[in-house]
């Protein structure tokens, strides 16, 4: 009885279920034949589709070559993370560096923006928490193909804010393959841009956002959002000036509302607050002149809502009185605070990158170790063109756009757009901060084009069907109607004349669009797997089964870290100091900090003077090996006889018994025969052209023949009195020296 009673029940449920799943099924297929809902899956699937193509376009480097990190910075990027993991936050903030900048160390925890590597970290243990065992490096050399994803899905919200979701989708494509972000977001990439991009994006879009809501949750997000961008990069700067930039022309436009009090009130509040727990920002926070229109805007809104609420309890003659006086003290109180905090140097002046915003000439001028930095090098229009394509020409198209249809969100683009602008065409590294607003311009003005274009070739033909059934049924009217219906024909007749002309401009104006889409997903693609995807640590020569790898600079450093002591002390140039810590293990006397100028000088001062002096100094620093980079044998043109005149001029910056002109001939620089003497004594030119003067590299040149200067060198034969070849890398590329011990007294 019990047994057939289960039975009953069970079967009594089956059918249940079966009942609830058909019902269901039906459910759904309703929904899903819905447009909406159809609309809804397919914006999806393409936003899907867009992530995964933002992701695997930046792999080439991982396919071509390794899993490997890039550059030079980034390797220091790497290391710090590796010291987070092993041994927490609290080691990591206080960790004292005493291989970089020997003598001197470094403190790292207050000397460097941590968003990259804490962002790391925080996957690494996420995944490890996930029982997904990857390699802390693999985890870094991922991190920028992962957030250029999150970047195109912050766009596409953005594009939405500022039209539709056209416009958004349209953003989100153009983000996701656009070469200006591509250059610092690739597999192996592992600098600050691979995270401060999206974070400045999505600053841009909350803040949008909340002056729109005008809610104290929306400021809220925009707070923590800055903190996230000023954690990650020192461009918060940029943020922090073009918000209230945007609040000055708001008020000067006359759209001054509530909802814009709000959102940057709340957004000061938090994000500053937050900021100020950043070891690296601090209180200069509150203290920077860099940051005066942050903190100078906030006090003059509240003055102004503070005067306001006045105007409603007062009167007009009392209110007026009220305003003089108030306005007099505030400028006095000002005018006195700032000359205080100047007097006992609490305000922090402007620093050397923010004047060449303003003067792109200032670097050159006065701090020769900025300009000699090749990202900090004015834009070329051909590399407006190279990272951008035809988003150049669409921009403009973007931009009547916004002056036609002048919203806040609107305002606020044209606002970052023309800032960008200006400031890319000072710095090519800026190109950055450009593209996402050519990318928001290039997506307002296509979505216009295809929006405006489609409609005339879709719409045209039914409107021309339409007259021909008029006429049709013009045609059998009688009677006194027959004048007015001739009337209509001949007004169809005109009407029908212009539709084909219009509808075949619609369709020819979307090929052309179709054409400059597909050229623009070929430009990003081959620039990404040719000029982007190269790690400077592994170079290529050649192509097919020409090719060659050079694999010079590991090769170096690992014989650097098997083959010295481990408290050996190595002199180079600037640029490889990240990777000589990192990868060799060894202490280094300058790096890529470049925070001390009269260090970097007196290495450079070393490399400029010749052996006897050279000696002097490297004994001050306890040099134990000098390591440059030469490309006269390879090719390879970023070497340092290529730099070597930076070096000269940083030095006499500081060092005034250097003169640039002790190393040119008649304002020629050459290692020919028509060098100077001090070039061919210059301690770098030995260790660089050491042996080299006795190699025939190709039939009919000369022996000594320089490849990257194209000139046969001047000084072939010379002894080396104070240092010794230690190591040269296959190819010549990396080349070792080894300072020798003084000799003893008799």
């Amino acid at each position: 009885f019990f047994s057939a009673m289960a039975e009953a029940k069970a079967q009594g449920i089956m059918e249940c279920l079966q009942g609830w799943l058909k019902s269901s099924a039906k459910e759904v297929k309703k929904h899903a034949m819905r447009t909406r809902s159809q609309e809804l899956m397919l914006r999806c699937s393409i936003l899907v589709l867009i992530y995964l193509l933002a992701f695997t376009i930046r792999l080439f480097s991982v396919l071509r070559y390794e899993s490997v990190i890039h550059e030079f910075d980034p390797y220091f990027n790497y290391r710090t993370t590796i010291k987070l993991v092993t041994d927490g936050a609290y080691e990591f903030w206080n960790w004292f560096d005493a291989e970089s900048w020997h003598p001197l160390g470094r403190v790292v925890g207050s000397t460097v923006y941590p968003g990259l590597m804490v962002t790391a970290a925080a996957m690494y243990k996420v995944l490890a928490w996930l029982t997904v065992w990857v390699k802390l490096r693999d985890v870094c050399v991922f991190t920028g193909p992962f957030f250029a994803g999150n970047t195109a899905m912050v766009a596409y919200l953005f594009g939405c804010q500022l039209k539709d979701r056209n416009t958004g989708l349209v953003a989100a494509a153009l983000m996701a393959i656009v070469p200006g972000y591509i250059s610092r977001s690739v597999a192996g990439s592992f600098d600050n841009e691979a995270v401060a991009i999206f974070a400045l994006v999505l600053v841009f879009y909350l803040w949008v956002r909340a002056v729109h809501l005008g809610t104290l949750s929306a400021g809220v997000w925009v707070g923590f959002a800055y903190l996230y961008m000023a954690a990650s990069w020192g461009a918060y700067v940029f943020i922090s000036n073009l918000i209230p930039l945007y609040v000055v022309v708001m008020v000067a436009l006359s759209r001054y509302s509530r909802r814009l009090y709000v959102a940057y009130s709340v957004m000061w509040t938090i994000g500053s607050i937050l900021a100020m727990q950043i070891r690296f920002i601090g209180f200069n926070h509150v203290v920077s002149t860099e940051l005066l229109a942050w903190n100078g805007v906030f006090v003059i809104l509240q003055a102004y809502e503070l005067l306001q609420f006045v105007r409603s309890k007062v009167g007009g003659r009392m209110f007026e009185r009220l305003i003089v006086l108030t306005a007099t003290a505030v400028a006095s109180g000002s005018a006195g605070v700032v000359v205080l905090l100047v007097a006992t140097g609490k305000l922090n002046p402007w620093t050397g990158r923010f004047w060449m915003m303003l003067d792109p000439t200032y670097a050159k001028k006065f701090i020769p170790i900025i300009a000699s930095v090749s990202e900090h090098q004015p834009t070329t229009w051909a590399t407006y063109i190279f990272d951008l394509h035809f988003l150049v020409f669409l921009a403009p198209a973007g931009l009547y756009y916004c002056f036609k249809n002048l919203t806040d969100s609107n305002i606020f683009l044209i606002t970052f757009a023309l800032t960008s602008i200006y400031f890319s065409g000072i710095m090519v590294r800026l190109m950055l901060v450009a593209a996402p607003a050519f990318v928001l311009l290039g997506a307002l003005g296509l979505s216009s084009l295809l929006s405006g274009f489609s409609k005339d070739a879709r719409l045209a033909a039914p409107a021309a069907t339409a007259a021909e059934e008029e006429e049709a049924k013009s045609a059998k009217v009688v009677g006194a109607r027959k004048g007015l219906t001739k009337a209509r024909k001949s007004g169809g007749d005109k009407s029908n004349s212009d539709l084909p002309d219009q509808r075949k401009f619609g369709w020819l104006m979307l090929a052309l669009l179709a054409m400059s889409m597909w050229s623009y997903s070929a430009h990003c693609i081959w620039v990404t797997s040719e000029a982007y995807s190269s790690p400077s640590i592994v170079l290529i020569s050649g192509s097919g089964p020409n090719r060659v790898v050079l694999d010079d600079f590991r090769e170096a450093y690992y014989w650097l870290r098997h083959n010295t002591k481990p408290d050996a002390k190595i002199m180079s140039w600037w640029d490889y100091g990240y990777q000589i810590t990192a990868m060799a293990n060894r202490t280094i006397i300058v790096d890529n900090n470049t925070w001390n100028n009269t260090h970097i000088a007196t290495v450079g001062r070393a490399m400029a003077s010749n052996e006897t002096e050279a000696r002097k100094i490297m004994r001050q620093l306890d040099v134990d090996y000098v390591l440059v980079i030469f490309g006269g044998l390879s090719g390879y043109s970023s070497d340092d006889i290529n730099k070597f005149l930076w070096m000269v001029r940083i030095g006499a910056g500081v060092f005034p018994e250097i003169k640039e002109a002790d190393y040119l001939n008649k304002g020629d620089y050459t290692v020919g025969n028509q060098g100077t003497t001090t070039m061919h004594n210059s301690l770098m030119y030995k260790m660089c052209y050491w042996e080299f003067g006795g190699l025939m590299l190709e039939s009919g040149r000369p022996t000594g023949y320089d490849r990257v200067r194209n000139t046969e060198i001047g000084n072939k034969v010379y002894d080396l009195d104070t240092i010794e070849q230690a190591f040269t890398s296959e190819h010549w590329i990396v080349r070792i020296f080894k300072v020798k011990d003084l000799e003893n007294r008799e």
